[in-house]
């Protein structure tokens, strides 16, 4: 019988390191006595055994959060609690919040290390979205009580991968070629991975600096190309961000726009993964900063339920992947990789829903709900990336009249 492909143990020890001594604590990993909670599914388990050693190594504590595979492909699918969860729920369950249990969970601890195992990524095909959706309303608090943590700067939290078969096998890639992605992407082929992320994010810092020098004058960007003609309105206040060690990998610039200033159209030629569900062939036709018409060409009712959300039918994101920075050259199902991608034209995508309040030019722990929203900021309790490697250019059209390609080929031109 073949055995399924394994990373060996130094990959994994490396991609730990990265995560705990790099990505955490944005760029500087954690500290002595630091409490970091660690999430991961059973699929997940030599990544998130590595994890945890790591952040003893480091000196931190521990909080495990580590559950079963429940779902294990069509035939076992039934054995899913999630599953069974949203088809059997009452309406009180489904908005049930346990306020008490994730308000302490906040407030001990100081970053979070998610890794994404993918036992089954279809394991909730055909359950009603609606309820997906209510169900992400309920729980909205949590995110915002996190959100509101980071912006204190006491909080910090990255994102990991660790391939399984089921999602090597919906990215049409062998195990072998799928972790050869993975490892490729997060630079575990070299000795100090972790100085490589650091060279790589000075290099990324560059343009980053040229771009916030610049927003302050941006009117408009337009978006322009075989599949876009989109008009953008970065917003007062405003600057880019990335390089910060959220999400490994991440080789993207983005910013949260105002939303009302969105006009025009664009495609994607990347699926969306959402819910469980793949949804291709994605339109977007906005008017007045809201999504007026959504197409697709398959699961077009799931598209249409997440922007019927409250706050999902405007942007929340826009952001940029120089081909340069980025390793990632195959589609991997997975928008972790998949919003960082290279390859010839480079990357990018729009996040319908919840704005980043990071991207406010100025302290966003003080930022209230009201002046956010008087800036354009949007709010949703979802927040959905949806990503295009065709080719386009990005112009700024400055408040002074004058224009500026500011991304073009696939790179930053400033």
């Amino acid at each position: 019988m073949k055995k399924n492909y394994q990373p060996s143990q130094i990959i994994l020890d490396r991609y730990a390191k990265v995560l705990v001594r790099f990505a955490l604590g944005g760029g500087k990993g954690i500290k002595k006595g630091d409490v970091v909670r660690v999430s991961s599914s059973e699929s997940g388990r030599r990544l998130y055994l590595a994890v945890c050693n790591a952040v003893i190594d480091a000196g931190g504590h521990v909080l495990s959060h580590y559950s079963p595979d429940e779902e294990q492909g069509d035939r076992r699918r039934n054995e899913s609690f999630t599953r069974y969860f949203y088809q059997h729920a009452q309406d009180h369950q489904m908005d049930h919040f346990p306020h008490k249990y994730l308000k302490g969970l906040v407030e001990q601890m100081d970053h979070s290390v998610f890794i994404l195992a993918d036992a089954d990524p279809r394991a909730l095909a055909g359950v009603d979205p609606k309820k997906i959706m209510r169900r992400g309303v309920a729980l909205k608090p949590f995110t915002d009580w996190r959100h509101k943590k980071e912006w204190e700067g006491k909080f910090t939290w990255t994102i990991g991968l660790y391939g399984t078969p089921a999602m090597a096998k919906e990215a049409g890639l062998s195990e072998k070629a799928y972790w050869n992605q993975i490892i490729k992407a997060c630079f575990l082929d070299q000795k100090d991975p972790i100085g490589k992320w650091k060279k790589t994010y000075q290099k990324l810092e560059h343009y980053r600096k040229k771009l916030n020098k610049l927003t302050p004058k941006i009117d408009r960007l337009h978006v322009i190309g075989p599949e876009a003609n989109l008009w953008l309105k970065p917003g007062e206040k405003r600057k880019w961000c990335g390089g910060g060690g959220r999400n490994i990998p991440s080789f993207e610039l983005f910013t949260s726009p105002d939303w009302r200033g969105t006009q025009g159209w664009i495609r994607f030629n990347q699926p969306l993964y959402r819910y469980s569900n793949k949804i291709t062939g994605i339109k977007l036709q906005f008017e007045n900063g809201k999504v007026v018409r959504s197409r697709a060409k398959t699961n077009e009712k799931l598209l249409k339920e997440m922007i019927n959300t409250p706050g999902a039918n405007k942007i929340g994101e826009f952001s940029l992947t120089d081909r340069r920075f980025s390793r990632i050259t195959k589609f991997m199902a997975e928008t972790l990789f998949d919003e960082n991608m290279g390859g010839p034209n480079g990357n990018t995508h729009i996040a319908l829903g919840m704005s980043y309040k990071d991207t406010y030019a100025g302290d966003a722990s003080n930022l209230s709900k009201k002046q956010a929203e008087s800036l354009g900021f949007n709010d949703s309790s979802v927040h959905t990336d949806i990503i295009s490697t065709s080719s386009r250019t990005v112009v700024a059209h400055l408040k002074n009249g004058q224009e500026r390609v500011v991304y073009e080929h696939g790179e930053f031109v400033l």
